[in-house]
C-alpha cells in the first residue's frame, strides 16, 4: 500500500467530515502550477480543496525566494497563522516552496515559528502523502531539508480551480544562472520532460475543454537539451499544435540568448499559438547585462523583435526590467529607458534589485541609493504607461475574440489571446469559460470596454 492510500485510511478513521487543505500561493506562474499539484496530491488521498484557511484542517503556504520583499511578506503571512494554531492545535501549518530550498531560511522558520509543523521544498511535492501521514501518527514536527533533483516524477495528480485555463510545466529548474537569480539554486538544474508525457497531458486538456494553455518553464526556448532523441522547444510546439482544438497556445518564459528564428517561424504558421511573446531583456546596457550574466546584448534582443516583426506583423512583445543594478550608473539607466521607448512593449514588469543571499550580484559594490533607484523606477512605470495607453487605443472599433474568465455586474470579464482584459455587458448567463468576439468600443483605466458581437 503506498502513502496515499495509507493518508486516505487514516482519515476515515480519524475524521467523521472530510478535512479541507488551503493552499495559499505566492510568486509566479510555476508556484501556482506546484500549488495545482499540492492540492491534488492530497485531494487523492481524501481531502477537499477550501478557499480559506479560516475552516482548514491543512494550511500550507507555497512560498516565492525571487525578491527580499516578498520573503518578508510571507514570513508577515506565516505570523498571522500563530493565533489560528493556537486555537486549534490538531489544524497543520505548512511551509513548501522556492523560499525553504534555502538552508537558512529553514533554520530560521525552525527556530522563530514552532508552530509550523511542515516544511517541504520544491522538490518533495510528491512525498507529501508520506509527510503528512507521520505527521498525523507521531504529532511530531516534519522538517525536509532542501533536495536536489535530477529526474522527473510524472503522473503527479492536479486540482485545477480554472474549468478553462491550465498551465503545463514542460522542464523544470535553469542552467543559466544569471548573478542576480536565486532560481538555479532553489530549483535545481534544468530537466525536460518527454514530449510525449507532455503531448498527452495537453491532449487531455483539450478534450477537457480548456481553451487557455500556458507551456512552463524558467526558461521555455532550452527545452529538450538534456533529453534523447533531441526534440528543441519549436518541435515540441509544432507537437502540439497538431492537436485538434478550440483553444490559444501561450508559453513562458523566453530567454533572448535562446529564442530564435525557427520558434518565430514555429509562430507563424500556427495561429492557435498566442501572438504574445514574454522576452525580459532587464536592462538596455551591455555592460550591466554583461554584469548580470544574461549572455547576449541588446543588439541581440533587438534584431530577435524584428525578426519576429517582420514575420508576425500583429506580435506583441512583455518584458521585465531590473532599475539599480548594483554600479548602474544614471547614463546605463537611460539606455534601458530608451530601449523602453523604442521597442514599445505591451506590458513591462519592472523591478528595484533585490540582493540575493548565495548570488554572485550579492557580492558586487551597490553605492546607488534607495530613493534614486525609486525615482528612476518611477520613470520607466510612467513611460511604459503611456506606451499602454496607446497601444489600449489601438483596439478601438476593433472586434476581437476573448476568453470569459468571470462574471461582472451586468456582464462579464474577458481576456484575450494577448493577455489584454475587456470587460462588456450583456443578459446572457451562459457564456463564462467560452469564447466570445466583442467590438471594442474603448477603455476604463488599464481595462478595454467593448460590446459582444
Amino acid at each position: 500500500m503506498n502513502y496515499t492510500e495509507k493518508l486516505n485510511k487514516l482519515i476515515e478513521q480519524k475524521f467523521n467530515y472530510v478535512p479541507l487543505v488551503n493552499v495559499q500561493t505566492f510568486g509566479c506562474v510555476q508556484n501556482e502550477n506546484d500549488s495545482e499539484k499540492i492540492r491534488g496530491i492530497l485531494n487523492s488521498a481524501g481531502f477537499g480543496v477550501s478557499d480559506s484557511f479560516e475552516n482548514s484542517d491543512i494550511v500550507i503556504f507555497n512560498t516565492c525566494a525571487i525578491r527580499e520583499n516578498a520573503e518578508l511578506k510571507i514570513f508577515g503571512n506565516i505570523g498571522k497563522l500563530k493565533a489560528l494554531k493556537a486555537n486549534n492545535p490538531d489544524m497543520i501549518v505548512a511551509v513548501c516552496g522556492c523560499m525553504v530550498m534555502q538552508p537558512h531560511i529553514v533554520a530560521k522558520i525552525k527556530k522563530s515559528y514552532p508552530f509550523v509543523d511542515i516544511v517541504f521544498g520544491v522538490n518533495s511535492i510528491e512525498e507529501l502523502p508520506y509527510i503528512v501521514y507521520n505527521w498525523y501518527i507521531g504529532n511530531k514536527r516534519q522538517v525536509s531539508d532542501p533536495v536536489v533533483k535530477t529526474d522527473v516524477v510524472e503522473n503527479i495528480p492536479v486540482y485545477r480551480q480554472s474549468r478553462s485555463k491550465a498551465t503545463i510545466s514542460i522542464m523544470y529548474g535553469c542552467d543559466n544562472f544569471c548573478s542576480y537569480c536565486i532560481v538555479p539554486y532553489v530549483r535545481g538544474r534544468e530537466r525536460s520532460r518527454r514530449p510525449e508525457d507532455i503531448l498527452k497531458e495537453f491532449t487531455q486538456l483539450v478534450a477537457d475543454g480548456y481553451k487557455d494553455i500556458t507551456l512552463l518553464g524558467q526558461n521555455v526556448d532550452s527545452y529538450g537539451k538534456n533529453l534523447e532523441p533531441r526534440v528543441d522547444f519549436a518541435d515540441l510546439l509544432n507537437m502540439l499544435c497538431k492537436v485538434k482544438g478550440d483553444y490559444v497556445l501561450h508559453f513562458m518564459s523566453s530567454h533572448p540568448k535562446d529564442i530564435n528564428k525557427k520558434v518565430i517561424d514555429v509562430i507563424r504558421d500556427n495561429p492557435q499559438i498566442s501572438r504574445q511573446i514574454h522576452l525580459p531583456v532587464q536592462s538596455g546596457s551591455n555592460r550591466i547585462l554583461s554584469l548580470m550574466n544574461r549572455r547576449y546584448t541588446v543588439e541581440q534582443y533587438k534584431e530577435i523583435i524584428s525578426y519576429a516583426r517582420q514575420q508576425i506583423p500583429d506580435v506583441g512583445f512583455s518584458s521585465d526590467i531590473i532599475v539599480g543594478f548594483p554600479g548602474e550608473t544614471y547614463e546605463e539607466y537611460l539606455e534601458t529607458e530608451n530601449l523602453v521607448k523604442e521597442n514599445g512593449f505591451t506590458q513591462l514588469f519592472t523591478f528595484i534589485y533585490s540582493k540575493r543571499k548565495g548570488t554572485k550580484a550579492a557580492e558586487l559594490e551597490d553605492n546607488t541609493p534607495h530613493s534614486e533607484k525609486t525615482e528612476r523606477l518611477n520613470r520607466l512605470i510612467k513611460i511604459q504607461q503611456d506606451i499602454f495607453f496607446k497601444y489600449l487605443e489601438s483596439f478601438n472599433n476593433k472586434t476581437v475574440r476573448a476568453l470569459v474568465e468571470e462574471t461582472k455586474p451586468g456582464g462579464y470579464s474577458a481576456r484575450l489571446a494577448n493577455t489584454l482584459v475587456v470587460h462588456f455587458k450583456t443578459d446572457r448567463t451562459d457564456l463564462l469559460d467560452n469564447y466570445v468576439n466583442v467590438r471594442i468600443t474603448g477603455k476604463k483605466g488599464t481595462v478595454l470596454t467593448g460590446e459582444i458581437i
